[in-house]
């Protein structure tokens, strides 16, 4: 089931993210950053604001009571920024990712935006041809990384994000 996440499920979404993006337990699943990024992907106090902003929406699903997966959905102009899109590295390749994804195009389409952005680190190719095989493209916009306490690059390359898009409707 997929709905909306409330403030009370802030510290489930934070242990779900945090595994899934860094750390041993996200070496599990294939979208794992943790061979190019350090620390944690967000926090508590982070998730909190986030939620508690109205031009945002994360979107939970949960099975069993569980929340097994996530997507942050932001109103910008024209257009919806979709990120940090999360399933628990055991249930990767269940299909969760994409029934998020078409949840956020439902909200999109009900909101009225044309659009779906998101930044993909440049190189997670196979995330990228994830996206590429769900309607999403290349803009050719690219975007620097923001290495700060919280992400912590140490990769080998510089990392930069690209810009990709789906048209709605």
């Amino acid at each position: 089931m997929i709905t909306k996440a409330t403030v009370a499920d802030v510290s489930a979404l934070n242990t779900l993210i945090n595994s899934a993006y860094r750390g041993e337990s996200s070496k599990k699943g294939w979208t794992t950053e943790a061979n190019l990024l350090e620390g944690l992907r967000t926090t508590e106090e982070e998730l909190t604001e986030t939620i508690q902003n109205t031009k945002n929406t994360i979107l939970k699903f949960t099975e069993n009571e569980q929340i097994i997966g996530c997507v942050l959905l932001v109103e910008k102009e024209q257009q919806l920024y979709l990120g940090m899109l999360t399933v628990s590295p055991d249930l990767q390749n269940s299909g969760v990712g994409k029934k998020l994804l078409q949840k956020a195009e439902i909200h999109a389409s009900e909101l009225g935006l044309p659009k779906i952005v998101m930044t993909v680190i440049s190189v997670r190719e196979e995330l990228i041809a994830w996206y590429k095989r769900n309607g999403y493209a290349e803009t050719g916009a690219k975007e620097p990384f923001p290495a700060s306490d919280v992400h912590i690059p140490i990769a080998n390359q510089p990392l930069e994000f690209i810009v990709m898009e789906k048209k709605i409707g």
